[in-house]
């Protein structure tokens, strides 16, 4: 494939990863403010679980149909409008009156993400080509990671002076940055599709994607189960609507053949789990040090630097890396690593842990995703036709944010469902179980915010109050952790067993690609479409 990039490459790749930045940073924001937006509202932790998740939430279930509009409509406009409409989203975000406001506020953010985060790495797989196409992907990745990993950082210096609303506000100079170097240095209308867009599709794929997220997040909630079996139901037919629907479709918004690559499937499963697995680190991580170690917001989130400086430093390495080994080998290097950081959470994290644990562990996934990342976007981008990239760039973004939703609603579930059974179980076995009120069992089992309020309203219990809860988040994280190990492990099996090996992966890129410009009368040839 002819190498290639386009005019002021440095200038292009900077305004998309400004762009993508902004999505980065509002994806990971919340997860430090949690604590305190639980005290405010008086939130359970199944509601704290929606609002960490809402912006996934929101991205997630846009992107494919949202990926289909840039490939038809304009990917530069999508880009405008999505960074534009971010502003509104913080705002409402930032001043929201209650939890549920607060959580269709990060749904609406979700949205405008959705239609600025995929159309970010559908132009660089359009503009680039061959080893620069690599690098720009290393980099977009990289980077964008470590600026998901910042966010807790600077959500928590912005709560040492300021409200919990503030840290939704972080991303508004970043936004205007990136709105007018979009408009000023991105190319328009390059190698974009004529075809109309499978608008049925696109509306089954929303109804799937967000019906999952939210039965995994209510299916641990007391009380809840009758919501989460309609939403697990809804999700099955959704996806049973939906495939019958590509099949059938003449222009299918996923066209299921493309997908059935082994180079995209393969490079899509696994891209989520190891994706998922830092949003999922991160959002237990930030808990378990505040409430357990007793950290500040902004020791929380300085607590987690040396992820996002091993992404920074290792994602150039894993562009390297994929060219010689190819993306099997780089891709379970980076598994390796992920499963040796929450194998360090789940053995060396308890009460009292000093920081060089906590400190190694995020250094390890931070390897882990920088190594990860390029090879599963890569692979992605390069296993189908350039007028078709908004498929790959949507599946791409679904493994940041489908993952993030799945693995933080997964990990929060299982953290939710031990809590309260832990909390359950030390009630049940105290002396003075017979004494205390079932509307206080209640405020216990919510979350660890909720216990910690109780305490101040029963000072004499206080100390055995805050011991207890800390003992049951304990108990809930260890669940999260091994969720999260076995996960991993999976994810691993899966590349070693079906991802193609570095000759073999490049004899199928190339056949994928003489393949769909064969597919279109009147295509240009593969070198003149890299021109």
């Amino acid at each position: 494939m002819p190498d290639g990039a386009p005019a002021r490459p440095a200038l292009v790749l900077t305004a998309l990863i400004l762009v993508a930045a902004v999505a980065n940073l509002n994806l990971s924001v919340a997860n430090v403010a949690l604590p305190e937006i639980g005290r405010a509202f008086d939130s359970s932790q199944t509601m704290l679980n929606l609002v960490a998740v809402g912006y996934s939430l929101g991205l997630a279930a846009s992107v494919l149909y949202l990926g289909a509009f840039g490939d038809r409509y304009g990917r530069k406009l999508l880009l405008i409008l999505g960074v534009s409409l971010s502003v509104p989203a913080c705002l409402l975000a930032s001043h929201a009156t209650s939890d549920v406001m607060l959580v269709g506020a990060r749904v609406l953010g979700g949205l405008a993400a959705g239609m600025a985060y995929p159309t970010t790495l559908a132009l660089i797989a359009a503009l680039w080509r061959g080893a620069p196409r690599i690098h720009a992907i290393a980099l977009w990745s990289g980077i964008g990671g470590a600026i998901s990993a910042m966010g807790p950082l600077l959500a928590g210096a912005a709560l040492q002076r300021y409200w919990w609303g503030s840290v939704f506000l972080l991303t508004l100079p970043l936004a205007l940055v990136a709105l007018i170097l979009a408009i000023r240095c991105v190319p328009a209308h390059v190698n974009e599709s004529t075809e109309p867009v499978d608008h049925l599709g696109g509306v089954l794929s929303v109804v799937l994607v967000a019906s999952l997220v939210l039965a995994v997040n209510f299916a641990p909630s007391p009380g809840s189960g009758a919501a989460a079996a309609g939403l697990a139901v809804v999700a099955v037919a959704a996806t049973i609507a939906f495939v019958l629907r590509q099949r059938r479709a003449a222009n299918p918004l996923y066209d299921l053949r493309i997908a059935a690559r082994r180079t995209f499937w393969v490079a899509a499963v696994a891209g989520t789990i190891v994706f998922g697995s830092l949003m999922g680190a991160i959002f237990i991580g930030q808990q378990f040090m505040q409430n357990v170690l007793g950290y500040t917001a902004l020791q929380g989130g300085a607590a987690i630097l040396p992820s996002p400086l091993m992404m920074t430093l290792f994602a150039p390495y894993s562009a390297k890396l994929v060219e010689r080994r190819g993306s099997r080998f780089t891709l379970l290097l980076g598994y390796l690593l992920c499963l040796l950081a929450f194998l360090t959470m789940l053995l060396l994290w308890h009460e009292g842990v000093a920081y060089w644990r906590v400190g190694l562990a995020y250094a390890l996934i931070g390897i882990g995703i920088g190594l990860a990342g390029t090879p599963a976007s890569r692979s992605l981008t390069g296993s189908v036709p350039v007028r078709r990239v908004g498929m790959a760039s949507g599946t791409a973004d679904l493994q940041r944010d489908l993952g993030g939703a799945i693995m933080q609603s997964l990990l929060g579930a299982l953290l939710t469902a031990g809590y309260v059974r832990s909390i359950t179980t030390q009630v049940r076995e105290s002396p003075q179980s017979s004494e205390i009120a079932q509307s206080v069992v209640s405020e216990l089992q919510k979350s660890f915010s909720s216990a910690a309020d109780t305490a101040q309203r029963y000072p004499r219990h206080a100390a055995e109050i805050i011991e207890g809860a800390r003992n049951a988040f304990l108990a809930g994280d260890r669940w999260a952790y091994s969720a999260a190990i076995i996960a991993i492990l999976l994810g691993m099996a899966l590349v070693a067993r079906h991802y193609p090996r570095h000759p073999e992966e490049n004899r199928l890129l190339a056949s994928y690609q003489a393949e769909d410009v064969a597919s279109v009368p009147g295509a240009p040839s593969p070198a003149r479409e890299a021109s």
